[in-house]
């Protein structure tokens, strides 16, 4: 009898034990399956996702959300800008610059902010239904993978061909240009010379004028110490061709850019590396101690972010962060582990569950990832990665644009 009480009893034990591994084990699974979760603690008015596709134009369209913003700060009301317009001229500048410089200049599909900041006020801007991606091809999307190939070919044979003297038409207009120009207008399309927006004509510059953006009022800040702090510099990167000058900050003081900004209701266009593993498909920027920079193959989002399976735990929920220095920045672009890979706009900020911060990104994939096309991406990632961001002067904390000179 007493022995079968106690065999009674020792099943019973075992049986409570098993349930408190159980519940433990549930606890434990129901924490990693939790992910993250983000509260908003500042959000400033953006426009909709609209997806690049197959096209290195993130530049574009991250200054053009960035610009919207702007006018929805301004009172302006809700703008959707054409971004194959400014790419067309972008295109053409970068052609024109390869071949005056033989090659040396690289022309590809890529660009900068400052493309579109001088972009709107040399060529003006025009509302997206005046030029639409992929309509000349029959798409909704653009796909410049046969473009590309046409034009870098053509502005390789003039850049490196050797030729003493080009050819021009009876107006010394180059024939190159022409021809390029009209390849450009196949697969993108012809720049308007007028149009109607809400019931007034506009040319693309009266259109620009009629916005009230002024490209001068919009500063780039970067963060390296291979020049002075509080100098300018033009970014050695070759999507930089038109040499455009950012101010030279400390990471601590760029950082708080950042911060004063998004408080006072501006946006931020961000360009970034994304190649780090901490950079997820899901919607996460994080830079966990152990992230590794990954191997990368495919093309933009596929490019950048095709993770290898060990890689995926590191993003899986809130955990320790690495948090650079000034020197790391510097050695990582040094040695080519910080590149310039990707445009896209910051408009916000938000804590995780344990209460680490987060910027609140708008990206230009569509609505793809965990957020349907918005990233949050830590502030140690930001402060790690960020190549350089574009701002409204007045954004800026008056100390700091003091420092700069800025008025």
């Amino acid at each position: 009898m007493k022995k079968t009480i106690f065999a009674t009893g020792v099943w019973m034990a075992a049986m409570w034990m098993a349930g408190s591994v159980y519940a433990q084990n549930a606890e434990k699974t129901e924490n990693e399956e939790e992910g993250f979760v983000f509260t908003t603690v500042k959000e400033n008015p953006i426009t909709s996702i609209k997806n690049q596709s197959r096209a290195g134009t993130c530049w574009c369209y991250s200054s053009m959300a960035f610009l919207e913003s702007e006018l929805l700060r301004m009172g302006k009301g809700e703008y959707d800008f054409s971004e194959m317009y400014t790419v067309f001229h972008t295109y053409q500048d970068r052609a024109d610059v390869a071949v005056r410089t033989h090659g040396d200049a690289s022309f590809s599909q890529g660009g900068s902010f400052y493309d579109v900041i001088y972009g709107m006020e040399a060529y003006g801007l025009v509302p997206e239904e005046e030029m639409r991606p992929g309509v000349m091809y029959g798409d909704t999307l653009s796909n410049h993978s046969e473009l590309s190939a046409l034009t870098d070919a053509m502005v390789a044979a003039i850049a490196k061909g050797g030729s003493r003297k080009l050819q021009s038409d009876e107006q010394n207009n180059m024939l190159w240009k022409k021809a390029v120009a009209a390849v450009h207008e196949v697969y993108l399309g012809k720049c308007p010379e007028t149009f109607t927006y809400k019931g007034k004509e506009y040319t693309p510059k009266s259109f620009y004028e009629s916005t009230g953006l002024k490209a001068s009022d919009y500063v780039s800040l970067t963060s390296y110490t291979h020049h002075p702090f509080y100098t300018q510099f033009p970014l050695e990167i070759q999507d930089n061709w038109r040499h455009a000058l950012s101010y030279n900050l400390p990471i601590d003081e760029l950082m708080e850019v950042f911060d004063n900004a998004i408080n006072n209701g501006y946006t931020i266009a961000w360009g970034s590396d994304v190649s780090e593993s901490g950079f997820t498909r899901d919607g996460i920027a994080v830079l966990p101690d152990d992230a590794k920079v990954q191997e990368l193959s495919g093309s933009d989002m596929a490019h950048w972010l095709k993770l290898k399976p060990e890689e995926k735990k590191l993003t899986t929920k809130p955990q320790p962060q690495k948090w650079c220095t000034q020197e790391e920045r510097q050695l990582a672009y040094d040695n080519w582990e910080t590149t310039d890979d990707h445009g896209m706009q910051i408009y916000g900020i938000a804590k995780d569950q344990e209460g680490n911060e987060y910027y609140m990104v708008k990206n230009s994939w569509g609505k793809a990832g965990k957020y349907d096309g918005i990233w949050y991406a830590s502030k140690a990632f930001v402060r790690y990665k960020t190549m350089n961001i574009v701002v409204h002067k007045d954004a800026l904390p008056k100390a700091i644009k003091a420092k700069l000179g800025i008025k």
